[in-house]
């Protein structure tokens, strides 16, 4: 998709625009994409599976632009969603699910339904603020949810978002993205890394 094409689809849609070119190092890219997302509602990332450049560009996108990233599998085998009808939100009471669930509240109003799940054997979660009180809170956006705790069963977590993403038909997968320091090297959570380096959908990530 060229940026001529880009620029017809907003301007058919009346959605305001506008376009930038810009040049620099290769190694440079990352760290000026990141500037540009910050003025911007959502950064939208292909990704394409083994290339480690594009893995590095959506990782410094999540964790240092401070906006929800939208990734998506670039394969030109696969057919990705046209409307969000179905949403799942990997919920776990921490502040990156929760600031992930505040940056797609637009998204949330617009769907058919809100899937909510909570894995509940991967790690201790603390439950003391009942899922009934989200389930009310989003109901004052005019948002209703379906909500449900699953189990991994030893299965690695990516791999259960996967299999909740396929069972459920979701077009669109919400998560907090997760990550620290370990010396010089960036580790990524279980769950963001299985993600970004293979996304089953469109998944919004927030950090």
């Amino acid at each position: 998709m060229t940026i001529k094409d880009v620029e017809t689809i907003a301007a058919a849609r009346g959605i305001a625009h506008d376009h930038s070119l810009l040049h620099c190092k290769l190694l440079e890219i990352p760290g000026r994409l990141v500037d540009e997302a910050r003025f911007c509602d959502l950064a939208m990332v292909p990704l394409k599976e083994g290339i480690a450049a594009e893995l590095d560009i959506a990782e410094k996108l999540v964790f240092e632009s401070g906006r929800p990233i939208l990734v998506f599998p670039d394969d030109s085998k696969r057919e990705l969603p046209s409307y969000l009808k179905n949403v799942a939100v990997a919920w776990d009471f921490s502040r990156p699910a929760t600031r992930a669930m505040a940056d797609a509240l637009p998204l949330l109003q617009r769907t058919k339904q809100v899937r909510v799940f909570t894995v509940v054997d991967d790690k201790p979660i603390d439950k003391s603020q009942a899922i009934a009180k989200l389930a009310r809170h989003l109901a004052r956006h005019g948002v209703e949810i379906v909500s449900e705790d699953v189990r991994s069963d030893g299965r690695a977590i990516g791999d259960v978002f996967d299999a909740y993403v396929s069972q459920h038909k979701i077009d669109l997968l919400v998560m907090g993205a997760y990550g620290h320091s370990r010396m010089r090297e960036f580790i990524l959570g279980g769950a963001t890394n299985s993600i970004l380096n293979r996304p089953p959908t469109w998944v919004l990530l927030s950090h």
